[in-house]
């Protein structure tokens, strides 16, 4: 129905979107201004004290949601009847999917934070994409299918 799927469009910008934006940003901010600011050597006078404004951390998640929602909301649903297949191959694509668009909202997400020259060790922002790496195998060999999943979340169970 069109209500129903007015709710699933609504779902999916204000959760997915914004609310799951907010918590990654703050969590960024925190993490970006409590942990990786790199200190002023010496206290150095002239130097200002520099920080991770919240409205920055957010936009980061921003730019890195828009590759991730081509992936997953659009090139997603035209693969939709291979990747509901229920064989091989659909698992397979369907965690390969996942695991792109995952890892490149990480790289993205990295790419952000290690702009500001003030931040260092920033490529704590990849370690979830080793995380990825180890968790990919062991999805695709107990036979998850993401899409299927995430599809039962979406619209219930078929």
């Amino acid at each position: 129905s069109v209500w129903h799927s007015l709710l699933t469009v609504l779902s999916a910008v204000v959760v997915d979107f914004l609310l799951l934006g907010v918590a990654i940003g703050t969590a960024g901010w925190l993490l970006s201004n409590k942990y990786l600011r790199a200190s002023v050597p010496g206290g150095h006078a002239h130097a200002v004290e520099q920080h991770v404004e919240w409205l920055y951390a957010f936009d980061v998640h921003c730019n890195a949601y828009f590759p991730l929602f081509l992936l997953l909301h659009v090139l997603q649903y035209f693969l939709l009847p291979l990747l509901l297949s229920g064989g091989f191959i659909g698992c397979l694509v369907s965690n390969a999917l996942y695991a792109v668009a995952l890892a490149y909202y990480h790289y993205v997400t990295f790419l952000g934070y290690n702009a500001l020259p003030f931040l260092e060790h920033t490529e704590l922002f990849l370690y979830p994409i080793g995380v990825l790496a180890l968790l990919a195998p062991l999805s695709l060999l107990s036979g998850f299918n993401p899409s299927v999943f995430v599809l039962r979340v979406y619209f219930g169970s078929s």
